[in-house]
Order: C-alpha cells, then structure tokens, then sequence
C-alpha cells in the first residue's frame, strides 16, 4: 500500500478561484485518505508592483486590505493552534466571502472565527488582525509559493510530494469520481519533467 502524499496548499481567502480548488482538494483528501498543509499568502503581496491606479487594483484594494487582516489571523492561529485550526478557520471565512457573498468584512471574519475557533482565542483574533508584524509570515509564505510554483503565476498553488504547480482553475469545484480523476490527472502531469502549462480560457466565472 502506498504511503500518503505530502500536500501543501496556499491560498488567500479572498480568491474565489482559490476557494473552488480548495473544495474539490478537500473532499479529495477526504476521499485517499491524506492531510492538506494549509499556508495562507497575499494576494496583495503578490501584486504590490502593479500600477495602484489600474482598474484591477482600485476595484480589489479594499478585498486584498481586509484579506491581509484574514491572513495575519490564520498566521497567529497556526502559531497558537496547528494547522488544522488554519484549515477550519479558512473554510469558514470562505464559506461566507464566496458561497454567502458577504462583504461586511469585520462582521463575517468576528462570525468565522467563533465558529472555527476557540472561544479564548478571539481576543488573540483580534491583536492578530491588526498586526502587521505577522505580514512578514504572509511574504514569506506567498515568496515560498511563487519560487516553488514558478514566476507569472498566481494562487492558489499545490505541492504534492515537493512539486509545486499553480491551479487547477475550477467551477464548480469536481465532487465524487470526477474530483478523483482530476486529481489523478493533474498529479501525473505535473511529475512529468518540463512540464508547464495547459490551459484554455475561461468563459464563466466562480460557480459555488
């Protein structure tokens, strides 16, 4: 029987691209049996360069500040927490930024952390926010990425086993068999050596 593949996700709550992988990895892991390593990073980090007075960047300025806010919180409760803590606590904030569509930023990430997290740990939720000290965790997560993955991409980006691809870009994120042959596919392409890219362009947007 074979051992458990090493898996490690990175993400920025904010993307819903992020999120539909995020799902479709999830109930995958659940289905063979391996745990995911969750690493929140910034998309705000990542496109820190860009020309602030692009459309991109004043429609998503406030997103990626708020989801900086996000990130410093997953950060402290992986230090105080473990991983696991990252994990529920991403999926609650996802749940309600993507599925739920909210966009009362303080209220949503008070609700998802009394619901992921322990109640003594609000108050830490709260320091944590605010603290910018903890960007450095984020640069270093999100540098991490993009060295492994490679240059021109965005998130999320996957590690299986020490190979590291960006994607897969889904919606709706895969369920059942389907979920367990995109899997299987994606992982046999991407340990192919000089293997980079397959892609077609998208028509539909987020499908939760």
């Amino acid at each position: 029987m074979s051992s458990a593949p090493q898996v490690e996700f990175w993400f920025d709550p904010i993307c819903p691209w992020c999120w539909m992988t995020s799902r479709w990895i999830s109930e995958v892991a659940e289905v063979r049996g391996f745990e995911v390593a969750w690493h929140p990073v910034s998309l705000a980090i990542i496109n820190e360069n860009s020309d602030p007075e692009a459309d991109y960047m004043k429609s998503h300025r406030e997103a990626f500040e708020q989801s900086l806010r996000m990130g410093r919180i997953a950060v402290a409760a992986e230090e105080q927490l473990g991983n696991q803590a990252v994990a529920a606590l991403y999926t609650a904030l996802g749940t309600r930024l993507h599925p739920e569509g909210r966009k009362d930023y303080e209220a949503l990430v008070n609700d998802a952390v009394a619901e992921a997290l322990p109640a003594d740990f609000t108050e830490a939720a709260a320091v944590a926010a605010a603290n910018t000290d903890l960007d450095a965790v984020l640069r270093a997560n999100t540098t991490h990425a993009l060295e492994i993955a490679g240059p021109d991409v965005g998130v999320p980006v996957i590690s299986v086993n020490g190979v590291a691809f960006f994607g897969p870009v889904v919606t709706p994120a895969p369920t059942g068999e389907t979920a367990l042959q995109l899997w299987d596919g994606i992982v046999a392409a991407a340990s192919v050596p000089g293997f980079y890219e397959l892609k077609r362009g998208r028509t539909v947007g987020p499908q939760f």
